[in-house]
């Protein structure tokens, strides 16, 4: 019977897949960190549109979505060896702070041959999970060696919450015509299409034009985001 490793520190991994429900792993997943994160940082944003209301100090905000919530978080890359003990160094060939770089960015940066987009990430450190896409990522090199070579680096990463859609739905029941709904709009979209993608019904299509204040409701521009609007019970 073997005994348990009381000393082995639970790492930060990214794990990464091909599809939106994380079904296939990408050849290289996970990337496990070498350093756990001192802090992770989890924004979160309500997105509202003042009232158009005309003299006098007093708004309203009308609530138009949740934005997707940010995770941030920096990963120490080192090269010196001083993370590697034992027997570790003896039996293996350390990869350098560059190619760490660059396994990382071909894991969760660079679009995938397949599907022609960036990976899908999950984000698992012991019980905290947090599945989302890479939105940036900052490289600061703050070590060299005598030839150049980077012998030390830190990842700034800012990750987006990005869950299976059908998963976001269900647990938010944003799909009530009782909140309002922020759509993009696409070409050949009329405000009645759109008003009954939202409502189920176009009665509602002179509430949605007053709103955004449009004069007509064929003709949308496309790439302008529209309001629609609460319906009253």
């Amino acid at each position: 019977m073997g005994f348990p490793d009381l000393f082995k520190l639970e790492k930060l991994k990214i794990f990464a897949y091909s599809d939106v429900k994380r079904k296939t792993a990408i050849d290289g997943s996970p990337f496990e960190a070498m350093f756990n994160p001192q802090t992770l940082t989890r924004s979160s944003t309500n997105i509202f549109t003042p009232a158009k209301g005309t003299g006098g100090g007093v708004q309203s905000a009308t609530f138009v979505r949740t934005a997707p919530s940010d995770l941030q978080l920096n990963l120490l890359l080192d090269g010196t060896g001083v993370e590697e003990m034992g027997l570790v160094n003896l039996f293996s060939d350390p990869k350098t702070v560059q190619q760490r770089i660059d396994d990382f960015l071909a894991l969760a940066y660079q679009p995938q041959s397949d599907t022609h987009e960036p990976s899908y990430l999950t984000v698992q450190w012991g019980k905290f999970t947090f599945e989302c896409r890479l939105s940036s990522v900052t490289v600061n090199y703050t070590s060299f060696d005598r030839d150049g070579s980077a012998l030390r680096a830190e990842l700034e990463l800012t990750l987006a919450a990005d869950g299976d859609i059908a998963k976001q739905q269900s647990a938010a029941a944003l799909s009530s015509p009782d909140v309002s709904h922020a759509r993009l709009v696409r070409g050949g979209d009329t405000l009645p299409l759109m008003t009954q993608r939202v409502y189920g019904s176009t009665q509602p299509v002179l509430r949605v034009a007053r709103a955004n204040g449009l004069d007509h409701i064929r003709g949308l521009a496309p790439g302008r985001t529209l309001i629609f609007p609460p319906l009253a019970r």
